[in-house]
C-alpha cells in the first residue's frame, strides 16, 4: 500500500519534460514515480546536511583517528579491524586478565 502523497507544482525544462513522457511511454512508469525517485537521489546525496542521527555506516562517517596507545599488530588495521584496548587507566575484567596470562 502507498503511503498519502501531498500534491506540489514543480517546472521542468521542454527537454526534461519530453524525456519524461518518453521514458513513460517505454516503460509504463508514471513520470511522478520518476519525479520521485530523483527527489530521493537528491536527499540521499545531500543527507549530510539534513538534520537527524548519522548512521554509522553512512559513506561520509569519518573514521576515528588511530589511538596512541594502540600497536598497529594489535589493532587488526590491515584487516579494518578496531581491536577493543582499554586505556592505560582503566581497569581490566578479571576474564580477560585471566585470558592474557
Amino acid at each position: 500500500m502507498s503511503r498519502k502523497k501531498i500534491s506540489t507544482t514543480i517546472y521542468v525544462t521542454p527537454e526534461q519534460n519530453e524525456q519524461l513522457k518518453l521514458l513513460h511511454a517505454r516503460t509504463k512508469v508514471p513520470v511522478a514515480v520518476f519525479i520521485r525517485e530523483g527527489i530521493d537521489l537528491v536527499l540521499s546525496r545531500h543527507a549530510h546536511l539534513l538534520p537527524g542521527q548519522l548512521q554509522l555506516t553512512a559513506p561520509y562517517a569519518r573514521p576515528e583517528p588511530p589511538r596512541s596507545d594502540v600497536t598497529p599488530s594489535e589493532s587488526g588495521s590491515a584487516r579494518g579491524i578496531v581491536a577493543a584496548v582499554p586505556a592505560a587507566n582503566q581497569e581490566v575484567p578479571a576474564a580477560a586478565a585471566d585470558r592474557a596470562k
